[in-house]
């Protein structure tokens, strides 16, 4: 049996799966704030997802920076107790299984691009404009290396001293609105605002990884959020030095993304396709 968790910053996703080509049916919980108590949880449904079978190994997608062995999460701004936990070592020592840790995000890009929007993509851009924000590079199905990981929501697109996610996402709309994006309703002019400088963004993206394709998901690309169509727009007035512009596509595969992405993971592992150590994307 193979277990597959998305732990995310509000809800965590795990399902088992007896092969790495399909999971079964999903386990959805509020995630813990307490990591000894996340801990608990997480043992909790993957023996019960995993109905007596056992274990042979874990993907585990988890928002935030990884240690460049991909064993220690160093960073995890929405999940503050959880930082400097061992979760690698934790989880294989509670399951006596091999766990492979990832960032949530790459996960998913991995996920969509194995599965989703970003199939048959050679090299793809994937994006998330949620409540934060981020990316990841994808190169043939797997994982681009990184000696830390992807942070794209660090990036600065206009002469403030505010980041890419500091202006577009969830968190900064609500709190700049005072109610919930979605709220704003689909005819407000932040719409095309949020796409101009989301367009900024992924010319970067193309600058920097030029990629075939870009996908973009999160809470903030909902009907009620920001259109690409006019994200396309914007970006096509930019300059650039590329002859084309990559084809730009919704994410397809919701909440559960970076479960697929996680049997990909497992089978990049078992055919020898995943980063040496120190060397891998978080």
């Amino acid at each position: 049996m193979h277990v597959v968790i998305d732990i995310g910053g509000t809800r965590t996703r795990l399902a088992g799966a007896h092969d790495l080509g399909a999971f079964l049916q999903p386990v959805i919980f509020d995630t813990r704030q307490n990591y000894r108590e996340a801990l608990d949880a997480l043992y909790a449904a993957a023996v019960k997802v995993s109905a007596g079978a056992s274990i042979e190994d874990v993907a585990i997608g988890v928002p935030g920076v990884l240690s460049r062995d991909k064993r220690v999460l160093v960073h995890a701004p929405n999940l503050l107790k959880w930082n400097g936990a061992a979760i690698a070592d934790d989880i294989e020592g509670a399951l006596g299984a091999r766990v492979v840790l990832e960032n949530d995000t790459a996960l998913v890009g991995l996920g969509e691009a194995t599965e989703g929007a970003g199939k048959g993509s050679a090299i793809l851009a994937y994006v998330t404009i949620s409540t934060g924000v981020n990316g990841a590079r994808i190169v043939d199905a797997q994982i681009d290396r990184a000696t830390y990981g992807f942070e794209i929501g660090e990036q600065f697109v206009d002469d403030s001293t505010r980041t890419f996610e500091e202006l577009v996402s969830g968190r900064a709309i609500a709190v700049r609105f005072n109610i919930p994006p979605r709220d704003l309703g689909k005819d407000h002019p932040i719409w095309d605002e949020l796409a101009r400088i989301t367009a900024r963004a992924l010319h970067n993206a193309i600058a920097h990884w030029s990629p075939d394709r870009i996908v973009i998901g999160g809470s903030m690309m909902n009907e009620v959020g920001i259109p690409i169509d006019r994200i396309w727009t914007h970006l096509q007035a930019l300059p650039r030095k590329n002859p084309a512009l990559p084809e730009i596509a919704h994410a397809t595969l919701g909440d559960f993304g970076g479960l697929w992405g996680g049997l990909a993971r497992l089978r990049g592992e078992r055919d020898g396709k995943s980063a040496p150590a120190g060397l891998g994307s978080a």
